[in-house]
């Protein structure tokens, strides 16, 4: 981050505007929306700048820019073409301690300012600090599509209530949750519609029942292979709305950074030889979590219930009681396959499709599953956290019959920016996964398997020099 995010107050605050043309007068709209006192020096300006000089709405020097304009004031904007008038001014703020924002020139700015949406109270900006002004202004207009015309009717009644609020709820988490009820309810709903009576008497009926216990709920939520892009909608909404997030060790870094910055995060990691955590102390965390009231998301790596333990966990929290909802993610077989360019099925390759695990709960009837019976020609097996079961694997194919030419590949950290792919016949693959990380790792079997982009797998990465 270059430049560091803030809304400063300009009321009443003397701010130097240099430049009289058409980049100048915007700059203007803004500056007299946040009620600054506005000085503006230029030789001559567009009408609009004239015509708030008559109006005594500006201070207009109708002179050329000298360094002594700088005197006296907090904040400057330079909106002016001259030849080395961007430059001059920038030295002379400089001396002076003043802040400026010189327009186009971010080597000379000490601020940008960005694109601006506004809703009443409710203010975004978006800023690529002078790199891309124009994707800027095309995120703003999607932006704007997005947001209701009346966002800011329902900051105001917010703002309204925000002291009562406090007063009846004086801890932060209650107020959080009494908060996500009014902006997912109907009170919201009201003031968005233009109802503004309507939503302060909803608001005033939840906020005589706001000590009322709330009843909690968990999200089984699908990570997706890695790409935080690749999270759905349903999936980015419900970690905006997360209270806690119980969390594989499996999950990117990068995914966390798309959750509620105040959110409660913890770590529940497994894998293939460090578990972190034993099933039963998980679902115990999320049945208390629940229990306090708590908006709760159980984010998985790929599908919850794909090879995620989903089903067991969604089995115990309804069994005592809990609501569970499930937010399904694009499964590794499909998004790893899909970033190593491998199609798991293809006319003239593969009509079908056999997901499997190498790791099964011991004892359990789908620990029994011959799946290798599966693998034969027209056929994709793709075998989730198999890369420890490589030997064993070759063995079981090749003791049934399966050429040792079968093409088979290897996905380790899919779809994420440190992806390695590794492509070769079932005889070698022992050695391929002696070439990978500890990485999660895909593994895909079958004739679709040769279409992969393998990658070079880097020397620190590996698990034999």
């Amino acid at each position: 981050m270059s430049f560091f995010p803030a809304f400063i107050d300009f009321r009443s605050r003397p701010v130097l505007l240099v430049g009289g043309g058409e980049q100048a007068a915007r700059k203007l709209r803004l500056l007299l929306k946040s009620e600054a006192a506005v000085t503006l020096v230029a030789a001559d300006a567009v009408a609009e700048i004239e015509s708030h000089a008559q109006a005594g709405t500006i201070c207009w020097r109708r002179e050329a820019f000298r360094p002594e304009h700088m005197d006296n004031v907090r904040f400057a904007i330079v909106a002016a073409e001259e030849p080395g008038l961007a430059e001059a001014a920038a030295v002379a703020a400089r001396v002076r301690g003043v802040l400026i924002n010189v327009v186009d020139r971010a080597d000379l700015s000490d601020f940008t300012v960005p694109a601006i949406v506004e809703r009443g109270d409710i203010t975004i900006g978006i800023a690529s600090h002078g790199a891309a002004p124009m994707l800027a202004s095309r995120i703003r207009l999607q932006i704007e599509a997005m947001l209701p015309a009346r966002l800011g009717d329902l900051a105001k009644l917010a703002g309204d209530f925000r002291f009562a609020v406090k007063r009846v709820l004086p801890d932060a988490d209650s107020r959080r949750r009494f908060w996500r009820r009014v902006f997912d309810g109907p009170a919201a709903q009201q003031a968005l519609a233009g109802d503004a009576a309507a939503a302060r008497e909803t608001m005033l009926r939840q906020l005589n029942g706001a000590q009322q216990a709330a009843e909690g709920v968990v999200h089984l939520v699908g990570a997706g292979p890695g790409d935080p892009d690749l999270l759905t909608i349903a999936a980015q909404q419900a970690l905006l709305n997360a209270d806690v997030i119980f969390h594989d060790d499996l999950v990117a870094p990068s995914l966390l950074e798309r959750a509620r910055r105040d959110a409660d995060r913890v770590p529940v990691g497994k894998r293939m030889g460090r578990h972190s955590m034993k099933q039963d102390d998980i679902n115990a965390l999320l049945l208390q979590a629940a229990r306090e009231g708590k908006r709760v998301v159980r984010l998985k790596a790929g599908d919850p219930f794909v090879f995620g333990r989903g089903g067991e966990e969604a089995d115990y929290l309804q069994a005592h009681g809990i609501s569970v909802t499930v937010v399904p993610g694009i499964t590794a077989a499909l998004g790893c396959a899909a970033a190593a360019g491998i199609p798991l099925t293809h006319r003239d390759l593969s009509s079908s499709l056999t997901l499997v695990t190498g790791h099964n709960k011991p004892g359990s009837e789908a620990g029994e599953l011959d799946w290798t019976q599966r693998v034969g020609p027209g056929h994709t097996v793709a075998v989730y956290m198999g890369l420890s079961q490589a030997e064993s694997i070759r063995q079981r194919l090749l003791g049934r019959g399966v050429s040792p030419a079968l093409p088979v590949a290897l996905i380790e950290n899919g779809s994420r920016p440190d992806q390695v792919v590794s492509v070769g016949a079932l005889a070698e693959l022992p050695a391929m996964a002696l070439l990978h990380g500890d990485g999660p790792t895909l593994l895909i079997i079958g004739e679709v398997a040769a279409k992969a982009r393998a990658t070079e797998i880097p020397q620190n990465q590996r698990r034999i020099a």
